[in-house]
């Protein structure tokens, strides 16, 4: 019942719409019941020759009471609708800034689909419930105790007789309740699941078109889709199953009206009024009957939603703010790594992507890093600015812990221009100045010019003013690197982290931005991971790692010396004589 605990912190927050509309509500309700009774009367009317007398008045009585309730029923549709509008769109604001709360390590194990799915079509199943299954819950209820308790005043006798059916569609209820709870969970995930298949294949488009697996992944989105289509079959069978019983059941009732209470009106037990009057009840005791196995439907489909958004919204928070978080304000730029060790797994601590990692970095040095793919590069520099907390030792920056700093100061003070480029779908000015939208164009063309990407962006149609596809569609690998590089730049960092940004660049370029990095960007400590030997021979400390670990470290000329992993990278990019002859 967590879920409902949770739902309810933003149902409360309306009460003072809701409280209003279940009152517009209870009088729709009883409004409704105005107007069987007034009929009656009528009939008696006629019956005992009083009915000019009263014919006016009860004709206006009709009319009044259809018109206010028409008027009353559209108050509170609007109320219920606008309400359940705000209810979700609070809710929606919450879930997107707590996703942008959580860390790396959410984003590693749930599918973007997934997160879309809960945002989306979970959130539409919340609106719903709170903008009609609440109001049709609480009417239908009034309207069948306010029917069924006039009808036991007119005759107590025919209205039991007409109730031997209610058991009956209770048990089903009941039934139908229990078995469509589990197949609406299914549902919401099989659309999760192809929610997930068609976002990745959707972005991926471009490999499969490659790779010509467009007949692969049409099986495999309709092997989803298919899966989608049996948990609904699965879940519509199960009200099929019940939903036919309640109807029979319902109808019943005008059997056992016509049958019980023409027998008593010919018995002169029954007046004809009162079986007109209870005639015109029947169907505020038959349509509630009616609707109970929907609204049931309703509910389940709520409950599965609002339990699934639940289950993500309540998963830890494992990188937040300290409750007395260092301000930084402007970094100096030293990084120390004490004895650090890291795995992503946090249930097998022995699994570890870092070992036992020691290092400094002064304030304004260049440190390199290089070593086999998967050795642990963009790990050991995702520690710095804290996107992973490492899982042994200290990471330390100006001398604090990066834990103690507030992460909004910290990361501020950190650039990173990351291996895998992602380009928002915005102008080129807006990309570069991303991080730091206050600055001019002035510096966003000193970033682009630092990272020799200006002359390429001047040569597109509308220069800064052009509009970058999705993801960067339409630019080469070594222009979106460009870009990317030119979004840490400009936000001016004191720490600035490149993780193979220059692999997509040719070497005269990568030379050019060398230079220009150096020539503005000296005092700023620079993490330079790479593969190429040239990316990093400049700087002043290079480390090699293997498996995690700290394998070498030293100058170019120090490692050149050892005739370790370093040499053989040297030698296998440069040619093997190169090697011996440096």
């Amino acid at each position: 019942m967590e879920h409902l605990k949770w739902i309810w912190q933003y149902l409360k927050k309306r009460l003072n719409r809701f409280i209003p509309g279940l009152c517009v509500s209870f009088a729709v309700a009883l409004m409704g019941l105005i107007n069987p009774y007034v009929s009656g009367r009528i009939i008696g009317s006629i019956q005992d020759g009083t009915w000019k007398e009263a014919l006016g008045a009860s004709l206006a009585i009709l009319v009044g009471a259809t018109l206010l309730r028409a008027i009353a029923r559209y108050a509170m549709l609007l109320i219920f609708e606008t309400t359940s509008q705000m209810i979700v769109l609070d809710l929606r604001q919450d879930i997107y800034a707590w996703v942008h709360s959580q860390n790396y390590s959410f984003f590693d194990s749930n599918r973007v689909g997934d997160i879309m799915a809960r945002m989306t079509g979970d959130l539409d199943a919340v609106r719903h419930f709170t903008s009609y299954v609440i109001y049709a819950v609480f009417e239908n209820a009034v309207v069948f105790v306010g029917a069924v308790s006039l009808m036991m005043a007119i005759s107590w006798q025919l209205t039991l007789m007409m109730l031997l059916v209610a058991p009956v569609i209770f048990i089903s209820a009941v039934r139908q309740s229990r078995e469509v709870k589990p197949a609406f969970f299914n549902v919401r995930e099989q659309f999760s699941k192809l929610n997930s298949v068609c976002e990745e294949n959707i972005g991926g488009n471009r490999v499969v078109k490659a790779c010509a697996k467009e007949d692969y992944e049409i099986l495999k989105f309709t092997q989803a889709n298919q899966a989608f289509y049996d948990a609904n079959v699965a879940s519509a069978n199960i009200w099929v199953k019940y939903l036919p019983i309640m109807e029979f059941c319902a109808g019943l009732l005008s059997f056992f009206l016509l049958l019980a209470g023409g027998i008593m009106v010919i018995l002169e037990k029954l007046e004809l009024w009162q079986m007109v009057a209870i005639n015109g009840y029947l169907w505020a005791v038959n349509n509630p009957l009616r609707m109970l196995g929907w609204l049931i439907n309703d509910v389940q489909n709520f409950f599965a939603s609002a339990d699934k958004i639940f289950n993500m919204i309540r998963k830890k928070i494992y990188i937040k703010n300290p409750e007395r978080p260092v301000h930084s304000g402007k970094l100096l730029g030293k990084v120390e790594f004490k004895e650090v060790s890291f795995g992503y797994d946090k249930n097998n601590p022995k699994a570890l992507a870092l070992r036992n990692l020691s290092f400094t970095a002064k304030p304004g040095s260049s440190i390199g890093i290089v070593g086999a793919t998967g050795a642990g590069k963009t790990t050991l520099a995702n520690l710095i600015g804290r996107f992973y907390d490492a899982s042994l030792g200290e990471v330390l920056v100006d001398g604090v812990n990066v834990k103690d700093y507030d992460l909004v100061d910290l990361r501020r003070g950190i650039a990173y221009a990351a291996q895998d480029v992602f380009l928002f779908s915005d102008t080129v000015e807006g990309n570069i100045a991303y991080g730091a939208p206050e600055i001019g164009m002035e510096k966003v063309v000193d970033a682009a010019k630092t990272a020799c990407a200006d002359s390429f962006i001047r040569s597109l149609e509308n220069g800064y003013d052009t509009i970058v596809g999705e993801r960067g569609v339409g630019l080469s690998g070594g222009q979106k690197q460009r870009l990317s590089l030119a979004r840490a730049l400009a936000a001016d960092p004191s720490i600035l982290i490149l993780d193979d940004t220059s692999s997509a660049v040719d070497m005269e370029t990568e030379h050019d931005i060398q230079v220009a990095l150096k020539e503005k960007f000296a005092g700023r400590t620079t993490f330079i991971i790479a593969h190429r030997i040239s990316s990093v021979r400049n700087a002043d400390l290079i480390l090699v790692l293997d498996s995690g670990a700290i394998a070498e470290s030293g100058t170019h000329e120090e490692l050149m010396g050892r005739k370790g992993y370093y040499w053989d990278l040297y030698a296998s990019q440069y040619g093997a004589d190169a090697g011996r002859d440096f």
